[in-house]
């Protein structure tokens, strides 16, 4: 019989709970370990290549491969960091907070998967459509775990910072969104939006926005 979810509202403080508190901590860090390692097992050469030109080639056919994990890492590395983040300004927690971290975590590890569709189907609808749903999904799960610990006043994060993480993940995951809707008229085409994400850098255009919401 599954276990039911904790439905424990009360909060209990991190000092207080110290070990309680490390062992979600360092679970969490598990399932990005394990999601990030599962990223490099669908990179592998066919056996019995004979030249080096035949191994070229196979490199080459795999490119969407290689480019679907590269993104894939930095995506995960980069989840991991807010994460980290988040979990240090966290200065008690209770069930609610415990079980919206299991549902962020249960979309954390299926990136491998909807990674391993765009390295296989790169370029069709299907294969945008689940990549970037499921990072939508982490996205706006994120955001809503750190809202809804601010509210219980489980955190140490100001309003102003809560504004900006609250812009900054309507803004990916838009980014995201909206590849979809792209990929309904040229499928290769959605993926390059992605690219926005990079260009977008230290964050002036979210710092734009940060200060009209002011």
């Amino acid at each position: 019989m599954i276990p039911a979810m904790p439905r424990d509202l009360k909060p209990k403080k991190r000092e207080e709970h110290e070990v309680e508190f490390s062992r979600i901590v360092a679970f969490s860090d598990g399932v990005f370990s394990i999601a990030i390692t599962l990223l490099v097992l669908e990179l592998a050469l066919d056996s019995g290549l004979k030249t080096d030109s035949a191994i070229w080639h196979n490199l080459w056919e795999q490119h969407e491969k290689f480019l679907a994990y590269a993104i894939s890492f930095a995506v995960i590395a980069r989840f991991w960091l807010v994460h980290h983040q988040f979990f240090s300004e966290v200065k008690a927690f209770n069930g609610r907070l415990i079980g919206l971290n299991m549902l962020y975590l249960a979309f954390i590890v299926l990136i491998p998967f909807s990674s391993q569709v765009l390295g296989e189907y790169g370029g069709t609808l299907p294969a945008v459509v689940v990549y970037s749903v499921n990072l939508a999904a982490v996205i706006l799960i994120g955001q809503w775990m750190r809202w809804d610990a601010r509210r219980a006043d489980l955190t140490t994060t100001d309003a102003e910072t809560a504004r900006e993480d609250f812009i900054t993940s309507v803004f990916i995951a838009g980014v995201f969104l909206l590849s979809i809707v792209i990929a309904l008229f040229s499928p290769s085409l959605a993926p390059w939006i992605w690219l926005a994400l990079f260009f977008e850098g230290r964050g002036h255009v979210i710092e734009r926005l940060s200060r009209r919401t002011s």
